[in-house]
């Protein structure tokens, strides 16, 4: 089980990206030292690990998700020492990302999209009280990046009703979602009805995944 927290950070241009607080963390190693993931977003992450760092320190961060290898190289934006124990210290770690090794950007932004989509798939369910196959977040960002141009913004009106238009502002909207021209039309009908039955917080993690559908076109 997943619990997501309202931790945010921000990126040289001042867009602010929502990060994952993750209930059970993921195991990993920094520099070749195990280390937890505790927080993970498209820009960065937070980590728990044995030694001690510096800022501006240049760092690797490596794990695993479904049978593959994510990498990056990173840098350290704070740290601190939360316990030691004679000579042994326990830090807590901010990184942000600076390079991806490989294909792991897109590795990144399908398991964020995996594990929200678990979540909202789960809420509906309860809310409906009925069996459900999930909600298509899992393909936002992933199967069909195409790195096409383009954006589309949904909002929702106070009369419940959807207002779709073309956008070039790669921002989240506050009373909807915004995500690349390129996904699927059925999909994205299917994802409106979930906003519509998401509490406040499940909103918020709709427009986290949408968010990875437009770094999919943006690259920013």
């Amino acid at each position: 089980m997943l619990a997501f927290g309202s931790t945010i950070m921000l990126t040289q241009d001042r867009r602010v990206f929502q990060r994952l607080r993750l209930a059970k963390p993921i195991l990993g190693t920094l520099d070749g030292q195990n280390a937890l993931l505790l927080d993970l977003g498209v820009t960065g992450a937070f980590v728990e690990h044995y030694g001690s760092t510096t800022a501006k320190a240049k760092v690797r961060l490596q794990f695993r998700w479904q049978n593959q290898d994510i990498e990056f190289a990173c840098v350290v934006v704070r740290t601190d020492v939360v316990r030691r124990a004679g000579e042994d210290a326990l830090s807590h770690t901010g990184l942000r990302i600076v390079e991806a090794i490989g294909d792991s950007e897109a590795r990144l932004y399908d398991l964020m999209a995996s594990f929200v989509g678990t979540v909202l798939a789960a809420q509906k369910a309860n809310a409906e009280a009925t069996e459900t196959s999930g909600v298509p977040l899992a393909e936002i960002g992933g199967a069909r990046r195409t790195r096409m141009r383009g954006l589309v913004s949904y909002r929702l009106a106070p009369n419940r009703s959807w207002w779709r238009s073309s956008t070039t502002n790669p921002k989240q909207p506050v009373d909807g979602f915004t995500v690349a021209a390129y996904e699927d039309e059925a999909d994205l009908e299917v994802l409106c009805r979930t906003y519509e039955a998401a509490d406040e917080e499940g909103r918020q993690l709709i427009r986290l995944v949408a968010e990875l559908s437009v770094l999919s076109v943006t690259g920013s």
